[in-house]
């Protein structure tokens, strides 16, 4: 078992605190301050989002700033967009005269609802989280262009509530990792399947900072499997590079990251759900977007099958994925194919980033020269 010493000194207590309220924790920038402004927002079943807007300033007239709107994949946050050890994805935008908006909708390691809290599906997200940030924009912005860019499940919820004709007149959607047809590989469907039996009356969630649980607690069996045959001595990198929460799969390429960013692995990648497995399970057999509720009717106006309901999309869609992505495999190239197959009339293209894996798209030190260009011309093209 390959573990990384920590000075005691620095070392975080072994107990695990749990966090018990709503307040999100803060954002980490380097943005001045005063134009990063913190939106109050609950969603209309009652649940604490963070929605932020960065103020582009007198980077581009007020009439010309196409609002952008970011999401997050699940267990991460805002705060992947907003890197202060290199040039991130807000920094491209601003500087392109956009609007930057970052919703953390209930999957964000920001809120505590990943442990604590009402359990939550999928469904929620695409019903309640994703729609009403885009209207509540849209409120702000009046008649400005409307983009989202959004990451693995942030993507993957996107395009249910795309196909529920939720969020109408979007400008343009970039959708990176994966979309309306998720792929994993054998052994990841097998792994979260057979965790989620085994596991599910022990433990409600997979945490990824060793540190919080300590040497002896129940979740040491976990990342003893996971330090196997790793490379790194980080236990957080092992349960996540070596091991994506215990599935086997891979979230990054290691060497796309900076030293600083992968000692920032347990801030910004929090503890995956247990409870949400049986959605995406169901999601993975279907190899497309399907909903969770049958029989509530608060549910209804989502698709069962999203890949049933493409003719809905009304948006250019660009489908972006790293060549080594370890999660998602092909999904991106699945969905240009499926989509060119049963609706060619949709605009969607498909771009694969070569050498890139998961993460790393957004996180990776180079991401800015071999990533955001391909994000930014889809913008330009269609403001």
């Amino acid at each position: 078992m390959i573990f990384r010493t920590t000075n005691p000194r620095t070392a975080r207590p072994a107990l695990r605190k749990v966090r018990t309220t709503t307040t999100l924790r803060p954002l980490r920038h380097r943005l001045d301050p005063a134009r990063v402004e913190e939106i109050p927002f609950r969603t209309s079943d009652g649940v604490r989002l963070g929605l932020t807007r960065v103020d582009p300033g007198d980077r581009a007239p007020a009439h010309d700033r196409p609002a952008v709107l970011l999401l997050h994949g699940h267990t991460a946050s805002a705060d992947m967009f907003l890197l202060p050890e290199t040039r991130n994805l807000v920094d491209a935008l601003l500087d392109e005269g956009h609007e930057p908006w970052l919703l953390d909708w209930r999957g964000s390691c920001r809120l505590p609802y990943n442990e604590t809290g009402g359990r939550y599906t999928y469904d929620d997200v695409a019903l309640y989280d994703i729609p009403e940030a885009v209207a509540h924009i849209r409120t702000r912005i009046g008649d400005r262009s409307l983009f989202v860019v959004a990451h693995c499940i942030g993507s993957l919820t996107l395009s249910l509530s795309m196909t529920a004709g939720l969020v109408p007149g979007l400008a343009g959607v970039v959708s990176q990792g994966v979309f309306l047809t998720p792929k994993l590989a054998g052994r990841t469907s097998l792994r979260m399947t057979l965790a989620g039996e085994l596991l599910k009356s022990r433990i409600d969630h997979i945490p990824v900072d060793f540190r919080k649980v300590g040497l002896r607690s129940k979740y040491t069996p976990l990342f003893a499997l996971a330090s196997r045959k790793a490379t790194c001595p980080d236990p957080t990198c092992q349960i996540l590079h070596n091991s994506a929460w215990g599935t086997g799969a891979s979230l990054f390429v290691h060497e796309h990251l900076t030293d600083a960013t992968h000692d920032r692995l347990a801030d910004l990648l929090g503890p995956a759900p247990l409870w949400i497995l049986p959605h995406l399970r169901r999601i993975e057999l279907a190899r497309t977007v399907v909903r969770w509720h049958d029989t509530d009717h608060r549910y209804r106006a989502l698709p069962q099958n999203a890949l049933d309901a493409a003719a809905r999309i009304d948006t250019p869609v660009l489908l972006l994925a790293g060549s080594e992505n370890g999660l998602w495999l092909d999904s991106q190239r699945l969905c240009r194919d499926v989509l060119a197959r049963r609706q060619p009339q949709l605009d969607v293209t498909y771009t694969e980033i070569p050498g890139y894996g998961h993460l790393d798209t957004f996180l990776g030190r180079g991401a800015a020269l071999d990533v955001f260009g391909h994000i930014l011309d889809f913008l330009e093209e269609r403001r």
